[in-house]
């Protein structure tokens, strides 16, 4: 492929893996007060500190894959991130009624596959059409 095929592609790989974190983060916003009521229903120490810190996650994650800016980094993140709310939101090996439990297996292993998309992005940046494109130096002759 041509590097402009790559960085096309690389550009749709960061729309589709954004749109899970701006969704999210914009629901949780708008339901707010739900948000509070899941988090303790996990028993999440300090809600009122970590709701605000995972809805600036996951807009301004969303966010920055869409413009391609700090995309390692905001990979790796979100990586960590997706793997957390695996573990921490979809504990499906403490749920006992088994539709409950396959909703969850489900919503675990996406969040994994999501982090696996994320850390692609660690490995090949974001591409030329992204902000951090436009910052990296080109090769060939300077003029």
């Amino acid at each position: 492929m041509t590097r402009l095929a790559d960085s096309l592609i690389i550009f749709i790989a960061r729309l589709a893996l954004s749109i899970i974190f701006l969704w999210g983060g914009a629901m949780k916003l708008l339901g707010y007060a739900g948000f509070i009521g899941y988090l303790q229903t996990k028993n999440v120490p300090s809600v009122h500190i970590v709701a605000p810190i995972v809805v600036a996650i996951e807009l301004l994650g969303g966010i920055l894959l869409v413009i391609g800016a700090r995309t390692r980094t905001v990979g790796l993140v979100l990586a960590v991130y997706a793997l957390l709310t695996a573990v921490l939101g979809h504990d499906f090996w403490d749920i006992t009624d088994v539709a409950l439990q396959q909703d969850a297996v489900m919503h675990f292993w996406k969040n994994v596959a999501i982090a696996g998309g994320l850390l692609l992005l660690l490995v090949t940046g974001a591409g030329r059409a992204s902000i951090d494109g436009m910052r990296a130096p080109r090769g060939g002759l300077r003029g």
